[in-house]
């Protein structure tokens, strides 16, 4: 069959966020066709290209999310009412706030409770009444700027209804809101909606939720095909935990616009892969219906890990390591707290934090956490922080006591994650690759993750954090028995073996209840049954056939998109 796999942000990019998740899954199904479409998020990351593609992959269509340039259009007096129409009812919703914006509990029918339907359809018929227009006139990304969607969006935040935190929006809240706002609608003026793209696809699997889903929305909307939705990272909690800095009117806002994108977007979808039972929380609590929901675990490649794996011994029994990237989220001061109470039981024992700062707050909390440490063991840190010096090191993949990450995790006899906000531990199924037992905070999907096979704490409790530890380095036959349990649970669940299957079995599914499309005509000009199965777009004979059935009356499909006029700046590139 033919896939749209749409990323944001991510994959065919080189440093693109879950693009060695979506690698490994177009080239562990190879029996597929895949058409990538790529929202880009800089053009930071466009320049640095893209990873090698594999030959299943016939065609790559990229846009900008980070950029859009006036388009030039102007409306007539009809089209300006029927954006002020749509643009109306969508901010006018969004002002009156509801459960999705505010958190509220989903229930089976799809829609969170406290909900009417009316306010999902409203919401609904909105975005696709302004993709419609954007498909008849050129786009909208200069109405969306224009002052008149700016004073729209006051009206509706003083109507009466509106959530007293959208009435008290100032100027400056209604010019950052409307701008958002823009930003996150711009898909709906791509020109990927028409037959010869999106459209002539068998399945949409769009790889993350928010804009990304946008366009596989708007190809079920405008052309029939069907929408899969996997989020490892839900983005509406994302969302909610990125709007800190914003007003209270603009991030009640916020919310809404995510909430009721989240909402619509799994009541379209035909199915809905979480990562894990985390996420698949978050999306019963924004309306998803529970009966389309799949657990589909991230893959992962355990081969990098089998030599430590499989000869768990660990060179030194008295070390406890952390591994990951290095942020305030990742709760290290609590770490080097607890490491404290476990020197004063075991005073052999050391610590290895290794990893990478990540951006400027990661700096900065590693220089903080640096000084807290030589703050707790004064007497023994002093000098530069080396291995066999110092109870605490901080120190880095690459370097020659740690060349490898598998490396990494064979330096501890105890693998320890402190975090107090975490979605899925990748650096728990790593440890479990290698045969480690684990101590972890309970955040995120690490009891769904561990499973037994580790122990668990409550975040920020640096004494419960210890006393865990300690119970470990103490008992060699424990954690013998823990570490290969946990192997064992990794390799059965988290592999990239068991992903592929998972997705494989789910097209499947999806394709073979999704009514046919396409209709191919016979010599007398009669509908042909069963000319265009999911296959002829595999190379074979039956692809010969399927040609042959087109030249008699079937659509014929294009290589390359026409760009139609207005709308925002693309790229393609037919393999």
């Amino acid at each position: 069959m033919r896939i749209g796999l749409i990323a944001e942000g991510g994959y065919p990019y080189v440093n693109g966020d879950a693009r060695l998740w979506c690698d490994r899954l177009v080239r562990g199904l190879g029996q597929h066709e895949f058409d990538i479409y790529a929202l880009s998020r800089s053009e930071r990351q466009e320049d640095e290209g893209w990873v090698p593609l594999p030959p299943q992959v016939s065609r790559v269509r990229t846009a900008p999310l980070w950029t859009a340039e006036e388009d030039g259009v102007v409306y007539g007096r009809r089209a300006r009412r029927r954006f002020a129409e749509c643009y109306g009812e969508l901010v006018a919703v969004l002002c009156a706030g509801g459960p999705v914006g505010a958190g509220g509990v989903g229930g089976a029918s799809g829609v969170p409770e406290g909900t009417s339907a009316l306010e999902a359809d409203r919401f609904g018929n909105a975005l696709y009444g302004l993709a419609e227009l954007a498909r008849d006139e050129g786009g909208l990304v200069g109405a969306l700027r224009s002052e008149a969607a700016v004073r729209t969006l006051e009206r509706a935040c003083r109507a009466r209804g509106a959530l007293r935190t959208a009435r008290e929006a100032r100027v400056p809240d209604l010019l950052a809101f409307a701008a958002h706002l823009e930003r996150a609608l711009r898909p709906l003026s791509l020109d990927w909606y028409e037959d010869d793209n999106l459209g002539s696809v068998d399945l949409c699997h769009a790889a993350s939720g928010g804009s990304a889903a946008l366009p596989g929305l708007l190809a079920h909307h405008f052309c029939g095909v069907p929408l899969l939705l996997t989020e490892y990272g839900v983005r509406l909690r994302t969302h909610y935990l990125a709007a800190t800095d914003s007003s209270p009117a603009v991030r009640s806002l916020l919310a809404a616009l995510h909430g009721r994108l989240a909402a619509e977007t799994y009541a379209r979808a035909a199915l809905v892969t979480p990562g894990n039972a985390h996420a698949r929380r978050w999306q019963e609590r924004c309306g998803a219906d529970r009966a389309k929901l799949r657990t589909v675990y991230p893959g992962m490649d355990a081969s990098r890990f089998a030599e430590v794996g499989e000869a768990p011994e660990c060179a030194d029994l008295d070390t406890l390591v952390w591994v990951g990237r290095i942020e305030p989220t990742k709760d290290l001061v609590s770490l080097l707290h607890a490491f404290a109470e476990v020197r004063k039981e075991e005073p052999k024992t050391r610590l290895r934090i290794i990893g990478t700062p990540s951006g400027p707050d990661g700096v900065a909390y590693l220089g903080h956490c640096r000084a807290l440490a030589a703050q707790l063991f004064p007497d023994e840190a002093e000098g530069p922080h080396t291995v066999g010096d110092n109870p605490v090191s901080f120190e880095e993949i690459g370097s020659p006591e740690i060349p490898t990450l598998a490396d990494a995790y064979a330096a501890g006899a105890v693998a320890v994650l402190s975090s107090v906000v975490e979605g899925f531990p990748i650096s728990l199924v790593e440890a479990m690759f290698c045969g480690r037992v684990t101590v972890s905070t309970d955040v995120g999907a690490v009891v769904e993750v561990i499973g037994g096979t580790g122990l668990v704490v409550p975040p920020r409790n640096p004494r419960a954090l210890a006393e865990a530890c300690v119970a470990l380095l103490r008992d060699p036959e424990r954690r013998e028995r823990l570490g290969a349990a946990a192997r064992a649970r990794a390799l059965e669940l988290f592999t990239v073996e068991q992903n592929v299957a998972a997705f494989h079995g789910i097209y499947l599914e999806i394709v073979s209840r999704t009514p046919v499309r396409r209709v191919v005509l016979d010599g007398a000009g009669a509908p042909l049954p069963f000319a265009v199965p999911a296959e002829a777009h595999v190379p074979g004979r039956w692809t010969e056939r399927s040609a042959r059935l087109v030249a008699r009356g079937g659509p014929a499909r294009p290589t390359v998109a026409p760009v139609r006029a207005g709308a925002l700046p693309t790229t393609e590139a037919a393999r």
